[in-house]
């Protein structure tokens, strides 16, 4: 890691080797991983850039994400970032496979940075509490409402997202855990994908484009200031309705979010 930068002034750097894992390639992550893999690659530095999804490409989904063919949503995802980025100094890796609790301890591990962009709490509960075991871990976690109406009998319009940021340094937690404000997470009305009906997976929610776009926008700030040695803040909200995008007013972190590690993990 570089020395501590002067004030006013963001110059992104990560250690070599660094693994940045997207996990979720929906209306969401889908945005966000190719302008992450254009800014990882601009670099120009050994990165591993990792997509992590079960699920499938569909007709369907042209309505909210640009994808060349159907097909597994991390390997069509990868396929199309290689074209482009091929020859750069970034390695592209695809897993066709949904977090679970059966291998959730070989996919998310020490050193991992993690951009979380699923549509279902049960899988931020799952990764939010595997990484409140590792030693030293960042996880990023954005997502915006669908317009329905919720438990509660509220109508959401589909507007409103926000973005969390969870970093533990030498097994000590620098910012509250993705469940400590959120008992929607904590307590998950939905379900794992693997967990879900024919019936439920066959259902969705339909989301604003432009609400993705925001969210995925949110998760890359986040990760930016990180990169920077400059990340402030542990939890973001906006309402693209509103007009809105502000850090939470929660409790301050024991010491400042940023601190990168100074070497990089070992290359997995």
């Amino acid at each position: 890691m570089s020395a501590r930068i002067s004030p006013g002034e963001l110059i992104p750097c990560l250690p070599d080797g660094e693994s940045v894992k997207v996990v979720g390639l929906g209306g969401v992550g889908s945005i966000a991983v190719r302008y992450l893999s254009v800014f990882m690659a601009s670099l120009q530095q050994p990165l591993r850039l990792i997509c992590i999804d079960g699920d499938q490409y569909e007709p369907a989904n042209a309505t909210r994400v640009l994808f060349a063919r159907c097909g597994n949503k991390a390997s069509v995802t990868v396929g199309e970032l290689y074209e482009r980025l091929g020859e750069t100094e970034l390695t592209l890796l695809a897993v066709e496979e949904y977090v679970t609790p059966d291998n959730a301890e070989r996919l998310i591990r020490d050193g991992d940075c993690i951009l979380l962009a699923v549509d279902n709490h049960a899988t931020r509960k799952l990764v939010g509490d595997h990484c409140r075991r590792l030693r030293d871990v960042v996880l990023i976690s954005g997502g915006n409402d669908g317009v329905e109406t919720d438990s509660a009998g509220r109508q959401l319009r589909g507007t409103y997202g926000n973005c969390q940021v969870f970093i533990r340094r030498d097994g000590e937690d620098l910012c509250p855990d993705l469940t400590r404000y959120h008992p929607e997470i904590r307590q998950p009305e939905d379900h794992l994908p693997t967990d879900k009906s024919c019936t439920e997976m066959i259902s969705s929610v339909p989301q604003i484009l432009f609400a993705n776009l925001q969210a995925a926008a949110a998760m890359l700030n986040a990760f930016w200031l990180y990169a920077c040695d400059a990340l402030h803040y542990s939890e973001l909200a906006f309402d693209i309705a509103e007009g809105r995008m502000q850090p939470l007013p929660l409790p301050a972190p024991k010491r400042h979010l940023a601190g990168r590690r100074s070497a990089g993990p070992a290359v997995r």
